[in-house]
């Protein structure tokens, strides 16, 4: 019965005799159920895009959202249970903040990651706590040029190119694979995060969903922001364009 967590599934700090952690396999599974998040690291900055899907009319408009400023070159989108994410959140700017009085300077993307997924990893270590149910996206931009960086509930974080996390994650990868992303502007890739999430939302036939947009590099200054609504409606309209005439495509 281990193979299906049966006993083996009550602590984070419990392996099963082939090796598994289910606690952790069930945080990633709360990942995987959440909405898909995209960010692309391009030559001179980087996107990142949320599919926040909308599961009440009633909610504003506004709220519950997954992309957050850490510092003022640094930006994070969440996937995944957001109540957790808000505490990881969190850390990460007590880290940022934290270096910025010891050094008297603005941390490094790399350390700053490095420190949170160290602290998500806690979390998978002790008999009285539980992973995170969450995964982050972190783009930044530096005298290092723009990185974007991923954490999963484990702990691990890889730097990347381009990266997707969510329900439609692979759909979102395939796309990702299609893009030339270093020779892309911020601009330009402004318009492929909008088109990559609104293609694979409607792979899932989800819920309604807002899309969220974000971007740090030179055409932000340097500094993270939301995308300004002009170009985010922009892009929206675009996307759409894309997708009816990939369905007429279809239908020929």
């Amino acid at each position: 019965m281990s193979s299906i967590g049966t006993g083996y599934d009550l602590s984070a700090a419990q392996f099963s005799p082939d090796g598994r952690i289910f606690q952790l396999e069930y945080a990633m599974k709360a990942v995987e159920n959440s909405s898909t998040v995209v960010g692309i690291c391009g030559k001179d900055g980087v996107v990142l895009g949320v599919e926040k899907l909308i599961t009440s009319k009633l909610h504003e408009v506004s709220s519950n959202k997954r992309l957050f400023t850490i510092d003022r070159h640094v930006g994070i989108a969440i996937s995944g249970l957001i109540a957790d994410a808000r505490q990881v959140v969190s850390r990460a700017k007590d880290e940022a903040a934290d270096y910025r009085m010891t050094y008297s300077q603005s941390i490094p993307a790399k350390h700053l990651m490095n420190r949170v997924s160290s602290f998500m990893h806690v979390y998978t270590l002790y008999s009285a706590v539980r992973p995170f149910g969450c995964s982050l996206m972190m783009g930044s931009y530096g005298p290092e040029g723009p990185t974007l960086y991923m954490a999963d509930p484990s702990g691990v974080s890889w730097g990347y190119n381009g990266c997707a996390v969510g329900k439609a994650k692979q759909a979102a990868k395939t796309e990702l694979e299609k893009l030339k992303m270093k020779d892309m502007t911020c601009r330009e890739l402004v318009n492929e995060v909008a088109k990559i999430i609104y293609t694979v939302h409607d792979e899932v036939k989800d819920k309604a969903f807002e899309l969220e947009l974000s971007w740090v590099g030179e055409v932000s200054g340097g500094v993270h922001e939301m995308v300004p609504q002009e170009i985010r409606e922009e892009a929206e309209r675009l996307a759409k364009e894309a997708l009816k005439d990939s369905d007429s495509e279809d239908d020929d």
